[in-house]
């Protein structure tokens, strides 16, 4: 029986305009001159997110929602107001004379940075329509607006049933925090035309409701799994010929009380235009903020997109905090190894509250479960830590704090987080390296059972964290401290280019471990590779077990099985000689496909010769054979820090294939479209190496001091970055390529800041400006020209 009703003798609603608050203003107004982007009909049956702070929803770019994800199985999609859930979705239907359509087949999706909409050809009735949705800023709910266009010319009288399906849950681990759910129930409020549905054991409440009046209404038995019920809400409205009408859903929750949820509802219903243009606004703000303009449009396209990808993220929950999650929709909590790569990537693209945000978070969850400088790994939106923390996540934050410094300059910043750095470092070479060779034992970022011995990502993380400490302890005065970590920091580097590298395979080695343990995961890869029907990698592996065996050693070494992605982290890092970084990164590019890097490199396949290919995810989520945005991140990152910045922008490129590829305005977690359809750590492969190192822009806050010095591909004859907030200053610079020379310009907000440009000098190159409060010098034996200036503009004419 469906369970869509209309009651006979219902009294008509004659509806031709928007809701009292819409007069003169609606959603496609505001939303006409935003940047959007339209989806592939391939894809129309693959996810969306309408992103927002507090609430945001999963569904289907057709319109419809499934049941998605395997975090909570199947529960990841809908509508959550973390640490809840509050729908699973809903659906309206149109229903005209004896036809009925559900609008769940979209014939067209297009994303917004701060909004989506779904278009439905619905010629069987003559009528056109529109879902727009949007989550206002800071607001425990949602607003759907649906347009009707009536393409014919007879006036037309329309039945609509809206369906909504309650599934008020917990979150991940919510029954460590003893939250327990129950049977949802609702009532119907007849005054305001809403419904209201709670759990049966908890204050956990979501309503819904629309801007025209009710003309039937009751409750069904929800059709998606759980403990979940559903409401159904009808109504009549009538188009004139070629006539326009709205009609707005206002969806609204609340985890703490029925008061706190009708405030939110009647708050929304009443400004939901005001809170979209808001919502516009700041938007704008984003995209105006590290403003890149670049040859390669796609890579400029993709570069202002992820920065609103950044903003999607932000997870905020006020009794426990507000930070950026890693991805949706099975991350969309908080992480410590996800933040400390993405982070670095936000602040350079001036999104600093969700840093300082995100690092206060972790640091004193951390503190309050570890208490020893351990960073955690994972922890759910309710305040349960999955995991405190794997080896890599502790280094890391310390490179996170001193790299945030040198934007912010903030010294009572690094007062705040230098205990917790000190604490870290001592853990790891106290408690995590048992035989005192100064490389930490334990899980790193491959998450492969067995590979928990002395992985080379933690080791060259630790190596990077040393230096990195030793510069904050310099910046705050303990100089005796700082030469101690800097002497562990050179002593690692030296011994991780000794003891990690191989000469055989040209690579740095995937751990140092026992022969024992090295024959165990050898045994593990073959199956796995034999599973991937990867011929090459069994014989090499066959071999390798075989070397081993006939040449046993009584003491740990270092092995290259797997060729897993991390192997670069020392080219990453910057510690690897010059020598090894070439050969290194040479060898890298046997594991790459048209999408970038993969993450295990015994997994490559044929598509390194191909330029198309989508990744086979399996039906059990899986990361086997993956091609991922971080390790292609990482390669970029890598590429530049060694002076090969045509082979960076190559990788970059290849990233960029993803974006847009199933989502538009996006970039899938496992390229081009599996896995989470938006990741924090996105941002990493792309700010970092823009900002820092095509345009060279290297802060140091504290001193007023802005450094540039560019690695601009050769491609990019015309580039620009403007807006890039330091502290209080913003910086732009402008690269203009002209037949016998390069046009250099670099502006500043303040005048009172030094800016210092480092060029390469040869014998034929010539430098000259025309600024004031500017000098150039040449340092013949580094080979660079110097270029100080305190203006707020500084011109060059540069010939190579």
């Amino acid at each position: 029986m469906r369970n869509f009703l209309f009651l006979s003798g219902s009294i008509l609603l004659l509806f031709s305009g928007c809701s009292k608050q819409l007069e003169g203003s609606s959603f496609e107004e505001i939303l006409e001159d935003s940047p959007s982007l339209t989806g592939k009909a391939e894809y129309l049956d693959s996810p969306y997110v309408t992103a927002g702070d507090r609430v945001y929803m999963v569904g289907n770019q057709d319109g419809s929602f499934t049941e998605l994800g395997w975090h909570i199985t199947g529960e990841m999609s809908g509508i959550w107001d973390h640490p809840i859930k509050l729908m699973d979705g809903f659906e309206l239907e149109i229903g005209v004379d004896d036809t009925v359509i559900s609008l769940n087949q979209a014939s067209e999706f297009r994303n917004f940075p701060y909004a989506n909409r779904h278009e439905f050809e619905l010629s069987s009735l003559g009528l056109t329509a529109k879902r727009t949705q949007f989550v206002p800023d800071g607001i425990e709910g949602i607003v759907v607006q649906f347009t009707f266009t009536n393409t014919e010319s007879i006036a037309k009288k329309l039945n609509l049933g809206f369906r909504g399906y309650a599934d008020l849950r917990p979150t991940w681990l919510g029954e460590r925090t003893n939250m327990i759910d129950e049977a949802d129930s609702g009532t119907f409020n007849t005054i305001e035309g809403s419904m209201t549905f709670k759990d049966a054991g908890n204050p956990w409440f979501v309503r819904f409701g629309s801007d025209l009046e009710v003309s039937s209404e009751g409750f069904m038995a929800s059709k998606y799994k759980g403990k979940g019920q559903g409401g159904f809400l009808n109504y009549q409205l009538e188009l004139g010929a070629n006539e326009t009408s709205q009609i707005h859903f206002y969806i609204a929750g609340s985890y703490t009380s029925e008061v706190n949820l009708n405030k939110t509802y009647r708050a929304i219903k009443e400004n939901s235009v005001g809170m979209l243009q808001q919502k516009k606004e700041r938007y704008k703000k984003l995209a105006f903020q590290s403003k890149l303009t670049v040859p390669d449009k796609e890579i400029e396209q993709a570069f202002e997109w992820v920065k609103y990808n950044c903003d999607w993220l932000v997870r905020s929950v006020p009794e426990i905090g507000t930070g950026i999650g890693a991805g949706i929709p099975d991350y969309p909590w908080w992480f410590g190894v996800d933040s400390e790569y993405a982070l670095q990537g936000y602040m350079a693209i001036g999104q600093r509250e969700a840093v300082y945000n995100t690092i206060k978070l972790l640091d004193s969850v951390s503190e309050a479960v570890n208490g020893n400088g351990r960073i955690i790994h994972e922890m759910s939106t309710n305040g349960a830590v999955f995991n405190p923390g794997n080896i890599n996540e502790t280094p890391q934050f310390a490179t996170l704090i001193r790299k945030i410094y040198q934007w912010n300059g903030d010294k009572e910043f690094l007062r705040k987080y230098f205990p917790t750095v000190k604490k870290g470092l001592n853990w790891l070479m106290t408690e995590k390296d048992a035989d005192g060779n100064m490389f930490p034992d334990g899980f790193g970022m491959m998450e492969i059972h067995g590979l928990d011995s002395e992985m080379i990502d933690v080791a060259a993380y630790t190596q990077k964290a040393f230096r990195d400490a030793s510069f904050i302890a310099d910046a705050l005065g303990d100089y005796s401290l700082a030469q101690q970590y800097f002497e562990k920091s050179e002593q690692l580097q030296k011994r991780i280019n000794e003891k990690f590298w191989s000469a055989e395979f040209g690579s740095y080695a995937d751990f140092i471990g026992t022969d024992e343990q090295a024959l165990h995961l050898i045994e593990d890869a073959i199956v796995r590779a034999d599973t991937l029907d990867k011929p090459w990698a069994v014989e090499e592996l066959k071999q390798t077990r075989e070397t081993i065996k006939n040449n046993p050693s009584p003491n740990p070494r270092p092995f290259v099985l797997h060729h897993n992605w991390v192997v670069n982290t020392p080219m990453e890092v910057g510690l690897a000689t010059e020598d090894q970084a070439l050969i290194a990164l040479e060898t890298a590019e046997r594991y790459v496909n048209p999408f970038g890097m993969f993450v295990t490199g015994i997994d490559r396949d044929e598509s390194a010769g191909s330029d198309d290919g989508s990744f086979k995810g399996s039906k059990i989520f899986s990361y086997t054979g993956a091609v991922m945005t971080l390790p292609t991140g990482v390669q970029i990152v890598a590429e530049n820090n060694y002076g090969r910045p045509d082979k960076a922008l190559n990788y970059l490129k290849r990233m960029t294939r993803s974006f847009g590829y199933a989502l538009p305005g996006s970039l899938y977690e496992v390229s081009p479209d599996y896995g989470m359809m938006t990741q924090a750590w996105n941002i990493y492969g792309y700010a970092v190496p823009v900002v820092e190192q095509f345009f060279g822009i290297r802060p140091d806050a504290a001193e007023k001091k802005i450094t540039i010095e560019p690695r601009m591909p050769s491609t990019w004859g015309e580039a620009s970055l403007k807006n890039v907030a330091i502290a209080d200053n913003e910086v732009s610079v402008y690269f203009s390529e002209g037949s016998s020379a390069q046009q250099i310009k670099v502006t500043q907000l303040k005048k009172d800041w030094l800016i210092e440009l480092r060029l390469p000098l040869s014998e034929d190159s010539q430098l000259s400006s025309d600024s004031e409060n500017t000098e150039i010098t040449e340092d013949t034996e580094s080979g660079i020209y110097i270029v100080r200036s305190t203006g707020k503009s500084v011109e060059l004419l540069y010939k190579k």
